[in-house]
């Protein structure tokens, strides 16, 4: 139990900081509330009107984001390898090729296709 105390102090820390900052700034910042920082976005801007049922998204936006998870999550799973690298040797190599090259054979087929093109 005594390795994991670096690391919940660590989360305890993070969490004061949050609530800290959240806290402060709701009791310090400016109030000038008017009509358009009270509509749905809060941001100030006047929102452009969208059509009946909301608007449609492209669908290589969510390919695109996709793709953007599937190579996060495959550096994520990337850092064990590098770090065991030499105690694996060989095994390690085909390990990690086997691994990226059906990543990358998909990432040359959606280019190959013409979806990371934005018109």
């Amino acid at each position: 139990m005594s390795l994991y105390t670096p690391v919940l102090a660590l989360a305890i820390l993070a969490a004061g900081f949050a609530i800290f900052s959240v806290v402060i700034s709701s009791l310090t910042g400016p109030k000038r509330y008017n009509r358009a920082k009270l509509d749905s976005y809060e941001c100030g801007i006047e929102p452009t009107p969208q059509p009946v049922g909301g608007g449609r998204f492209p669908v290589r936006y969510y390919i695109t984001a996709m793709m953007f998870i599937v190579f996060d999550i495959e550096i994520v799973f990337l850092y064990p390898i590098a770090v065991a690298f030499d105690q694996m040797q060989l095994f390690g190599l085909i390990e990690m090729v086997l691994f990226i090259v059906p990543v990358f054979v998909a990432y040359v087929y959606v280019w190959r296709r013409g979806g990371l093109e934005w018109d």
